[in-house]
């Protein structure tokens, strides 16, 4: 069985979207579900399921529309601060199996996204030293 990806389909101009960029590396466009005015996606062209397959021509590429298309929108839409985010997994609600990010223009109190369901306890130097020093272990640069 084979399964189409949406946004693959988008990149092959194959799917009808409302774009602000496109360019060899990168694609942004209008998201169809606003719940603020000025809900936008920017997305890699090739196929990646997330953040952790970018190689660094393509992430720089991807960097850049999206500080651009970030500031555009800022600019364009009414906000009191703006939300990016980028999903990985079924656990933290990726709904598209392929590298994405949302611009999202925010108005205080609006409740959307929010970080946090509840108080969180902060963890001790020592626990962040240790999460630190694991990753530093597991870290490639190229």
């Amino acid at each position: 069985m084979t399964t189409t990806c949406t946004f693959c389909e988008i990149a092959a101009g194959r799917a009808p979207v409302s774009i602000a960029h496109s360019c060899e590396r990168v694609l942004a466009f209008v998201d169809l579900r606003q719940f603020h005015p000025g809900h936008f996606l920017v997305i890699p062209r090739a196929h990646l399921h997330d953040v952790r397959e970018l190689d660094d021509a393509t992430g720089a590429a991807l960097m850049r529309v999206l500080a651009a298309v970030t500031r555009a929108v800022g600019e364009c839409f009414e906000n009191q601060g703006l939300s990016l985010w980028h999903s990985i997994g079924p656990a933290a609600f990726q709904e598209v199996p392929h590298l994405h990010f949302h611009i999202h223009p925010r108005r205080l109190g609006d409740g959307f996204l929010r970080v946090y369901p509840g108080r969180v306890p902060t963890s001790t130097q020592a626990q962040r030293e240790a999460y630190a020093a694991r990753v530093r272990q597991r870290l490639v640069l190229a």
